[in-house]
């Protein structure tokens, strides 16, 4: 179920029950056994969203997230070496301003992504405004301050978390989560937009066969396609 934009008037203090924090222990033992996984293969990664912050459920993704340009090649040399099989493999593309991005899905919800082009400032922001860590403050519970898709900045406590409307204090967000005005003002519209119209298509989605290479297929895409073309090209120089 698609969760819609919600405006609080007053802060909301959310405390979790047994089976909050059990569901959150065993959902951050997952990531964390994917985050090891490409540890161990020298590749970081991030885990963001409600599995950072920690207000999870039982319908919550796990979006593991290379933030560094990287072979794809390692990546899955990495997933094989550890025996974790793939369901799906799909390049994708939000908009052209965004970068290029690989994305493996290993189970339901259960994602690792990649970019295959330049990860910009302001996408990292994007990161940033939804909560994000790595694995060593996984390792250690720590949970960040973040917003979710009902744009409702999450901030834990010890008994769970508080809750409270963005909308109207974009700046203060922005400071808090050390990220620009322009990024918090641009999300809100975004997610405003698709609650009000439903979800819009992204530029490029390619599903991979089982024997194609993420590059290839990529350098095959740019050779139809100018803007692809053009943003590989920027990118190599």
């Amino acid at each position: 179920m698609r969760e819609k934009v919600i405006r609080l008037k007053d802060k909301l203090e959310v405390v979790y029950s047994d089976e909050d924090w059990r569901l959150l222990k065993q959902i951050r033992e997952e990531a964390i056994n994917y985050m090891k996984i490409l540890q161990q293969s020298g590749i970081p990664s991030i885990v963001h969203g409600s599995v950072a912050r920690g207000d999870v459920s039982s319908a919550s993704d796990i979006d593991i997230f290379v933030p560094v340009e990287i072979s794809s090649f390692k990546v899955e040399l990495a997933l094989k070496g550890a025996e974790v099989d793939y369901v799906s493999r799909r390049i994708e593309l939000a908009t052209p301003q965004h970068a290029i991005k690989a994305h493996i899905d290993i189970a339901e919800n259960r994602t690792m992504t990649f970019p295959l082009t330049k990860l910009r400032r302001r996408e990292w922001e994007f990161y940033r405004f939804g909560g994000v860590i790595d694995l060593n403050e996984i390792l250690v519970d720590k949970r960040v301050v973040g917003v979710d898709k009902r744009l409702l900045l999450i901030e834990p406590t010890s008994k769970g978390h508080f809750e409270s409307s963005i909308t109207g204090k974009e700046s203060s967000v922005a400071k808090l989560l050390g990220i620009s005005v322009d990024l918090v003002e641009e999300r809100v519209r975004v997610l405003g937009r698709r609650d009000a119209v439903g979800r819009t298509g992204v530029y490029l989605r390619r599903e991979l066969s089982p024997d194609e290479n993420f590059e290839k297929v990529l350098k095959e895409i740019s050779e139809r396609d100018p803007i692809i073309r053009r943003r590989l090209l920027k990118d190599a120089h």
